[in-house]
């Protein structure tokens, strides 16, 4: 079953996210063969991001903590908090995956 990592920046880290992201980008292209999604939290104006959200097709907590913890972002000290949380696919991509599992 998957699972969902929440991660929300520290306060006034905009610039730091910055300079991580070509580093944060590359690490998620090494590793999309583990990403169902993942992408920023963004401000109304979709413009300034908050944190992330990211859905792993990973088997433990263990690798979904491994892989967070081994993120540019995470490594650079831009998140304030992480949450990791197993995850139910139910929809994805505007189709019924209940039965896939």
């Amino acid at each position: 079953m998957p699972w969902m990592i929440e991660t929300y920046d520290r306060p006034g880290s905009g610039d730091l996210r910055l300079r991580l992201r070509p580093a944060h980008l590359e690490y998620l292209e090494a590793n999309r063969h583990l990403l169902l999604a993942c992408g920023a939290k963004l401000d109304d104006n979709g413009e300034a991001a908050s944190g992330g959200l990211y859905l792993l097709a990973v088997e433990s907590r263990a690798e979904a903590e491994a892989f967070i913890a081994a993120d540019p972002f995470h490594t650079g000290d831009l998140f304030e908090r992480v949450f990791v949380t197993r995850w139910r696919k139910a929809y994805l991509d505007g189709r019924n995956t209940l039965n896939e599992e």
